[in-house]
């Protein structure tokens, strides 16, 4: 119970300070970020349960106010934003992302961990983001979709990045990746 606690605070501190990495900012007012490499590795090491829980204690504190998103955003305002549905899906893109690392356990460490990133840390995170930013910005969800495009390349750099760091951790102390356990 109390290393559960602790690896779920510390990786939602991992999201946290992945906000600190300089963001860059679309026209359109969704910035490009680390943090979603943070949503893909709480899902390919702590699992499907575990993830979700750090993905949404981290969304929890950005509603108390913290200013733990990137660009130092923080609070209610963020939910009536463009960037709300990315937040909120967090936690569900983390979980997605743990359960098919779990599921798709024949394959080896890494690529079935890039592959979750890919399926979870992307697709379902793009689902919640394409969907708030339709309801933000008052555009159809084709419209918002396209908008996203531009985030797809780097998106799959950092689950190709999610799956070799989990790889390495699972060489290093395997007990550590409980997607896995």
């Amino acid at each position: 119970m109390e290393r559960d606690l602790s690896l779920i605070a510390m990786f939602a501190a991992l999201i946290a300070a992945l906000g600190l990495i300089p963001q860059i900012t679309l026209a359109f007012g969704v910035p490009i970020t680390a943090q979603s490499l943070g949503v893909m590795l709480c899902g390919t090491v702590l699992g499907a349960r575990r993830g979700g829980l750090a993905a949404l204690l981290f969304v929890f504190l950005v509603a108390l106010g913290l200013p733990l998103l990137s660009g130092g955003r923080g609070g209610l305002g963020v939910f009536a934003s463009p960037t709300a549905g990315f937040v909120l899906g967090f936690p569900v893109a983390a979980f997605v992302t743990g359960w098919i690392t779990r599921r798709l356990g024949r394959l080896p460490v890494g690529l079935a961990a890039s592959l979750a990133s890919v399926l979870g840390g992307i697709g379902v995170l793009y689902l919640c983001g394409i969907t708030g930013l339709s309801l933000a910005l008052g555009r159809s969800w084709a419209d918002a979709a396209l908008l996203v495009t531009a985030f797809l390349p780097g998106d799959v750099i950092k689950a190709v990045l999610a799956g070799m760091l989990t790889l390495t951790l699972y060489r290093a102390r395997p007990r550590l990746v409980l997607s896995r356990a």
